[in-house]
């Protein structure tokens, strides 16, 4: 009978606390769907005024419920409910236009600053494999095909005639070519994210895959330079490549801050070092995207109809000068920091 009459106790405990408050919570959980799905403007002035007086009712009714032991599940909904009303009463909230911004002006810059030695790192692994490309056809032309697709090949061979080599970099608008021009656009992308993605096998295949770019660099400018059209072919590639091969190394730079946190977290765990390596990396990667649609537009654009060998150099020239400048010069102040 005790027992029983505890128990009978205890529900109406819980009957009348609801009773009494959930009229409190109703109404604060709908004003935070309304304002939620559509804005502030959709409240009176009077229901603003009221948000934080119900929140503050939420919490002293979860303060009561944890107290006394109630209901596991009226207290699972009061948490919700008061995270949700701090979040929108407390949390930042900025306009979409804010985001993008923030992020162009603070977040993708300090990023690739954040990033400096693995993207150096990149570059001088892009270097190593163009010398080591290009010394291998040169010394055994066979070594060409063993390095370049025939799709990424385009009919160049170590065996090709200068004026055939020749008429693929002043060749207008030439069908093939455009299509060619994408293809080399659609490879380096996957290139991009497959450096990026394997990076978390403590950077082994970032490192390779930025190697192995390097080496088909090399190979296909040997066979231009064999030829004497080396510096015909460095203006052909720079007005894209500049920014293409740019991103490429953000990219590997990124697969190698995660590969590197996993293998050597320090005082963190493994998972915690990924994932803060993978907050900075995932805003770079977010970045190259909008490197390589420039690229695509400058290679799908401007290469094919630009044919002047000075103006592509100083396309592609000032365009590395922008993103240096862009990553490592300029800075805007927010917070009273920079």
């Amino acid at each position: 009978m005790t027992l029983a009459a505890g128990t009978d106790a205890v529900r109406q405990s819980l009957a009348s606390f609801r009773q009494e408050r959930e009229a409190d919570w109703k109404a604060f959980e709908a004003l935070l769907a309304r304002v939620e799905k559509r804005a502030p403007r959709a409240l009176s002035e009077d229901e603003l005024l009221s948000l934080p007086l119900l929140y503050r009712s939420a919490l002293s009714s979860l303060s009561v419920a944890r107290a006394t032991s109630l209901d596991s599940a009226l207290i699972a909904y009061l948490e919700a409910l008061c995270l949700r009303g701090y979040f929108y009463l407390y949390g930042a909230r900025r306009s979409l236009r804010t985001r993008i911004g923030d992020f162009f002006l603070h977040d993708w810059p300090a990023a690739i600053r954040d990033l400096w030695r693995e993207v150096w790192t990149s570059v001088a692994l892009t270097v190593i494999g163009a010398i080591a490309g290009y010394w291998l056809v040169a010394s055994d032309k066979r070594w060409y095909d063993a390095i370049i697709a025939p799709s990424l090949a385009g009919g160049r061979n170590p065996d090709s005639s200068a004026e055939a080599l020749r008429s693929v970099l002043y060749g207008g608008g030439d069908h093939f070519l455009s299509g060619f021009a994408a293809y080399l656009f659609t490879h380096n992308t996957q290139v991009s994210i497959l450096a990026f993605a394997l990076g978390f096998a403590f950077a082994v295949p970032s490192v390779l895959i930025i190697l192995m770019n390097g080496c088909m660099l090399g190979a296909i400018f040997q066979i231009y330079a064999a030829k004497g059209l080396g510096f015909e072919l460095g203006g052909w590639l720079s007005i894209h490549g500049t920014t293409e091969l740019f991103a490429i190394a953000i990219a590997g730079a990124a697969g190698m801050r995660i590969g590197t946190s996993i293998a050597f977290p320090g005082e963190l765990t493994r998972m915690a070092a990924a994932a803060r390596a993978g907050r900075v990396a995932a805003t770079a990667m977010i970045g190259v995207t909008v490197m390589l649609l420039f690229a695509g537009l400058l290679e799908g654009i401007g290469r094919q109809t630009i044919t002047s060998d000075i103006a592509r150099y100083s396309i592609g020239g000032g365009m590395l000068a922008l993103w240096l400048c862009y990553f490592y010069l300029f800075r805007m102040v927010r917070h009273g920091h920079r």
